[in-house]
C-alpha cells in the first residue's frame, strides 16, 4: 500500500493532536509520525486512518486509538535494545511503534486469524522484525524469555496476571489497563524481588484480554 505525501501530512497533523493531548516523548511522537497507520487498517476505514480513534480489525478486535498507543508507550520509557513483551499483537501497530523505538519485541496474540495475518504483514509487507511473534495465552506471559525490561498489555484485563509481574526485571515496568467494562491504565514498577510500585492514570476502554488460545 502506497504511502503518499498526503499521508505524511495527515500523520503530522495527528502528531500535533497528540502533543495537544499531552504526549511529550519526542521519540514516541517521531515513531507515530513515521508509521503508515493506514497500512494496518481495514480498507473500509482508510479515509479515517489518521483520526485519533480506534477502528475495527479482524477477529472482532480493534486497532487502538493513537493517543492510547502513545500514552502506553510513553509510560514504558522505552530505550534502544530494551527487551519488551507485548500482550496482544492485534493489528501490529503498537508492535511497529516499539520496533521503531529500537526495542527487542516479543509479542503474543491469542486470536489465530490475527496471529497469521499480522505475522506475515509485519515481517513481509512492512519490514519490521520483532524477535518473536507467538500464538498463545498472554495471561501466562513468556517465561522462557523472561525477564523483560517492560511489558505492555493492549487489552483490558479484569485482574493483573501474576506471571507478568514475575517476568519483569528489577526496575522493569508493566503497563496494563485493568478492569471489566472500563479499565484504569495502571503502571507497575518492580522495585525489588517482591516489591512493586503502582500508579494509576485514569479511564480507558479496551477489548477484553481473553485467556487460552483458540
Amino acid at each position: 500500500m502506497k504511502d503518499t505525501l498526503r499521508h505524511v501530512g495527515l500523520r503530522n497533523q495527528l502528531v500535533n493532536v497528540l502533543k495537544d493531548k499531552g504526549i511529550t516523548d519526542k521519540a514516541v511522537l517521531d515513531a507515530i509520525g513515521k508509521i503508515p497507520r493506514h497500512a494496518f487498517m481495514d480498507s473500509s476505514f482508510l479515509d479515517h486512518a489518521y483520526q485519533d480513534k480506534a477502528f475495527p480489525i479482524a477477529a472482532g478486535q480493534t486497532i487502538s486509538q493513537p493517543y492510547t498507543v502513545a500514552f502506553q508507550t510513553e509510560l514504558l520509557q522505552v530505550k534502544k535494545d530494551d527487551k519488551i513483551l507485548e500482550i496482544g499483537t492485534g493489528s501490529g501497530y503498537q508492535t511497529a511503534v516499539l520496533c521503531e523505538l529500537g526495542a527487542k519485541v516479543y509479542t503474543i496474540e491469542r486470536q489465530r486469524k490475527l496471529f497469521k495475518l499480522t505475522s506475515h504483514f509485519l515481517r513481509d509487507k512492512m519490514g519490521y522484525r520483532p524477535k518473536k511473534i507467538i500464538f498463545g495465552d498472554g495471561y501466562k506471559g513468556l517465561p522462557e524469555e523472561a525477564p523483560f525490561d517492560s511489558i505492555i498489555v493492549t487489552a483490558g484485563a479484569p485482574f493483573v496476571p501474576k506471571p507478568l509481574l514475575s517476568q519483569l526485571k528489577i526496575g522493569g515496568r508493566l503497563v496494563i489497563p485493568v478492569g471489566e467494562d472500563v479499565q484504569i491504565m495502571t503502571l507497575f514498577v518492580r522495585s525489588g524481588p517482591l516489591e512493586f510500585e503502582q500508579h494509576e492514570y485514569g479511564e480507558f476502554r479496551f477489548v477484553p484480554l481473553l485467556e487460552d488460545k483458540t
